[in-house]
């Protein structure tokens, strides 16, 4: 569930999850709001036509059956009485205008100082699916009335009676509507998220095969412009990884001639400690033009990948390295399908055999499997590498001795050699010093599995 909520899906989900709700309660406290406001405005115009109506039927009534009539007259919402006025209030209120202006001069309409008593806790009106309420502002005041005939009235303006619940259970309307959103949000993340990921995954499979097929442009103007620019992109490495193996193939191969040109005069020199001193020099330069090719091949991606067994590979490359003469044990095994190039892949484990037979007399394989990946290490009996150069071993040319001599080291590129092949095959080299001596290379690759 957090790698879920951590993934991009997950967030677009989570924000139209929440999103939408927000939206759409935001929405309806507005309409609510509003909702309340012209049943505020409706009915202060349905009082003051129902306090002029009732004033001037009062004014008709003769005075002594005025206080018996006005018992049966009023009506909830309005309270009109015979009796002296109130203070008054220092400025008229909109509903006294309204009135007086429709009653006309012959009419005096003041609003009191002091409210009803009613006015003191107004009912509440439900908002948001009843969660919250709205306390009711419409017309509350007492108005000092008199008569064309100069009797005295009080008009008492009061709020409505209780507002009764809504019969609707908005629990089941809540529910149901985080439920609608929910399947709604969850597709729209999925669409949304779908070329980020297609595009995410061409950029993994890119580092392990610089020749897969360029991206289709379809989808979105802007995901069509992305593929785009990313299959220039891929064009562009392939281009250029091209020219620079090109270039280092075409020097190696101009510079075998005058090499072996080299190597056959020098048999000449009658001097036999001189020519061997020279013929081991121009081995190594031999050596490095070589291994300087096998690092441009490296880092290409020419050869098609294949489905092989680990197993079988892993025991091909140490029989070889048997046949050889060389010390090698194997132990263990991954019962794993690998996607890959078999050429690069023996080259790599050749080379990290080879440098435990080299630099430690001896090379020990070990391979199991750990959380769908295999794991091959190669220990040898050197007596290690020192903590601040494991990682820069695998700089190219870079040697842990600095003596450089031939007898006890090459030429510093077979661990770079071996790293680039790892990592196109979507894996990782790392050293360690074992505590009870040696030095262990470990090297991670991942299963293959189909379709995915």
């Amino acid at each position: 569930m957090r790698a879920f909520i951590g993934s991009m899906t997950g967030r677009v989900f989570a924000t139209l999850l929440l999103g939408i709700p927000v939206s759409a309660a935001l929405t309806q406290w507005l309409a609510d709001v509003e909702r309340q406001r012209v049943l505020e405005r409706q009915r202060d115009q349905t009082l003051i036509e129902r306090a002029e109506q009732l004033i001037m039927a009062t004014e008709i009534v003769p005075a002594s059956t005025r206080r018996a009539y006005l018992a049966v007259a009023n009506r909830p919402g309005l309270l009109l009485a015979v009796g002296s006025p109130h203070p008054s209030a220092a400025q008229p209120t909109g509903f006294s205008k309204t009135l007086s202006e429709r009653l006309g001069k012959d009419y005096q309409i003041v609003p009191a100082a002091a409210a009803p008593d009613a006015c003191a806790h107004p009912p509440r009106m439900p908002i948001l699916y009843g969660l919250l309420s709205a306390e009711w502002r419409g017309a509350c005041e007492n108005l000092n009335v008199r008569l064309r005939d100069g009797e005295q009235l009080h008009l008492a303006v009061l709020p409505p009676r209780a507002l009764a619940p809504a019969d609707t259970d908005y629990r089941a309307v809540l529910a149901l509507f985080f439920v609608s959103t929910a399947f709604l949000a969850y597709p729209v993340a999925r669409m949304t998220t779908r070329p980020l990921k297609q595009l995410a995954q061409a950029a993994q499979d890119l580092g392990n095969d610089i020749n897969r097929a360029p991206l289709d442009l379809t989808g979105a103007s802007e995901i069509r412009q992305a593929s785009a620019a990313f299959n220039a992109m891929q064009a562009r490495i392939r281009q250029y990884i091209f020219q620079r193996t090109q270039m280092l193939a075409a020097i190696t191969h101009d510079l075998q001639t005058p090499l072996t040109r080299m190597r056959l005069r020098l048999e000449k020199v009658d001097d036999r400690e001189l020519q061997e001193r020279l013929i081991g020099d121009l081995s190594a330069m031999q050596a490095m033009v070589r291994e300087g090719l096998d690092l441009a091949r490296s880092m290409d991606a020419t050869e098609s990948m294949q489905m092989l067994d680990l197993d079988s590979l892993l025991a091909s490359s140490c029989d070889d390295a048997a046949d050889a003469n060389l010390p090698v044990t194997l132990a263990g095994r991954s019962n794993m399908a690998l996607l890959g190039r078999p050429l690069d892949l023996q080259r790599c484990l050749g080379n990290l055999i080879d440098n435990a037979v080299k630099y430690g007399q001896q090379a020990q394989v070990v391979v199991d499997r750990v959380n769908g990946a295999a794991r091959i290490r190669v220990r040898d009996n050197r007596p290690g590498i020192p903590q601040a150069e494991l990682t820069r071993v695998f700089d190219p040319f870079y040697r842990v001795e600095t003596s450089r001599s031939r007898e006890s080291g090459g030429t510093g590129l077979g661990l770079t050699i071996a790293r680039n092949i790892a990592e196109q095959h979507g894996g990782s080299i790392a050293l360690a010093n074992p505590p009870d001596g040696g030095l262990e290379v470990t090297l991670m690759l991942p299963a293959y599995y189909p379709g995915k």
